[in-house]
């Protein structure tokens, strides 16, 4: 926790973006005292627009009043504003701090914070993390890019542990932040746009989860990924170091068995052991997910059998290789919160048998590369969505017979569903963005399960 500001007394603070973090933020530092103004560049919904005006928070829409921004003493930033923005570049200029909303919302809470982030699996992890903590009776939110906002849970809510997941876009506004548990997950490239396509950059971002940590927090990573293990020499943290990896036994930290055991052991405490076959998400990739939420777990001294029970009871959260029904034998997987490629590799990993994949959208520089073995040994057809599906047509020509491009989901869906055959599973699992025809990840994978059950 950051050390509180003294005497705010009608301190001036910006808002940019009327977003979930933005209003959560609002709410927060109105609670505590700011002058409050947001500030949004596109149009507030107006839901949005009646929740400020019975609050009495001052706001603007369609632009940014350079002027009165500038006036502040505090800038809070939407995650999904680049650090290149006109607005921000001047707000720096000044002098003025900017800080992301969950840095903000540190500064009024006792609570011990348990920050996840990765390229793939950051939601899951942090929702089964919480589901296991939730489970064993601890008093626990999960926000960050999940959920309600951190800020307004911190406003009207008291919890003991916040579960909070963190994309390198609110690492970004990380200036003070301490976590008492950092989980690294894993770095591959995505939004490579937003780093100058350099990972070198995206890894930086990555690793400052656990840059103002000392010698009583947790650093827990996955000793697998090699751009992990490039980074650990460079970000060094005093933190207590848990690693996790599937690929040699460890003394202290997480590791697989040879009889495909989950064996977890940190603290000296009773050593948990699980067999992955019991696990309730299966997948290699998951297994690496509940050994992070495992390690958690255990740090926080958690019964065994609690961990166990929930580790064999947790349900995927939505959009995450969601079961969404099956009609003649074929199964569909909405997978619609796979937005990048290494995402598509982990979910068609998972797949049994043959696979009808719909794919594409806002192409962020993707790599299909490390696709195409996985295509030719278990794509039968890929089915596109999206404006522009040249990248893929040109990535995936030799290794599938059939690439259809189609307009909207429910043609999609319909096209996937004659091409499939019985024991097939129709994978919506996208690879990009979703902004071209949805309005997020969330829409398109709610419109592939309207088409899915208007069949």
């Amino acid at each position: 926790m950051l050390d509180r500001d003294k005497n705010i007394g009608g301190q001036k603070l910006v808002i940019l973006g009327a977003g979930e973090s933005g209003v959560g933020a609002a709410i927060l530092a109105q609670q505590k005292g700011y002058d409050v103004f947001v500030s949004d560049y596109g149009v507030i919904p107006d839901e949005v627009k009646q929740q400020m005006d019975e609050l009495r928070i001052s706001y603007e829409e369609k632009q940014h009043s350079e002027q009165l921004i500038l006036e502040s003493q505090l800038v809070i930033k939407s995650p999904g504003i680049p650090q290149n923005a006109p607005i921000v570049k001047k707000i720096r200029e000044a002098g003025i701090p900017v800080l992301s909303e969950i840095e903000f919302a540190a500064r009024y809470t006792d609570a011990r914070l348990i920050g996840i982030t990765g390229s793939n699996g950051k939601s899951t992890t942090a929702t089964l993390t919480w589901f296991i903590l939730n489970r064993a009776g601890l008093n626990v939110g999960l926000a960050g890019n999940i959920g309600k906002s951190f800020a307004l849970q911190v406003a009207r809510e008291k919890h003991d542990y916040y579960v909070l997941e963190i994309s390198s876009f609110m690492l970004d506004d990380f200036k003070k932040m301490k976590l008492d548990i950092a989980v690294l997950l894993n770095i591959t490239p995505d939004h490579l746009d937003r780093y100058d396509y350099r990972m070198e950059n995206y890894a930086a971002s990555k690793f400052r989860i656990s840059e103002n940590q000392d010698k009583d927090s947790v650093f827990i990573y996955n000793q697998d990924d090699e751009e992990i293990q490039k980074g650990l020499e460079q970000y060094r943290t005093p933190a207590i170091h848990y690693p996790f990896t599937q690929k040699k036994k460890l003394s202290e930290g997480a590791y697989l068995d040879m009889d495909g055991t989950m064996i977890i052991n940190v603290l000296n405490q009773d050593i948990f052991d699980m067999s992955i076959n019991e696990l309730a998400l299966q997948g290699k990739h998951n297994v690496y997910n509940n050994m992070a939420s495992g390690i958690v777990a255990k740090v926080l001294e958690l019964r065994n059998e609690s961990i166990r029970e929930s580790m064999g009871e947790y349900q995927n959260i939505p959009h995450r290789l969601e079961h969404v029904s099956q009609i003649g034998g074929v199964n569909f997987i909405n997978d619609s919160k796979a937005t990048n490629v290494n995402s598509v590799w982990y979910a068609l990993e998972s797949m049994p048998g043959d696979v009808v994949l719909m794919m594409g959208g806002v192409d962020k520089g993707n790599d299909y590369h490390i696709l195409k073995d996985l295509v030719r040994n278990k794509v039968t057809a890929i089915i596109c969505i999206g404006k522009d599906n040249q990248r893929i047509h040109e990535a995936f020509a030799d290794d599938t017979e059939i690439i259809v491009n189609t307009e909207n989901m429910q043609d999609a869906v319909t096209m996937a569903f004659h091409l499939a055959k019985k024991g097939d599973t129709v994978l919506l699992s996208p690879a990009c963005a979703s902004f071209d025809l949805f309005k997020n990840y969330e829409d398109r994978g709610d419109q592939f399960k309207k088409a899915v059950r208007d069949l």
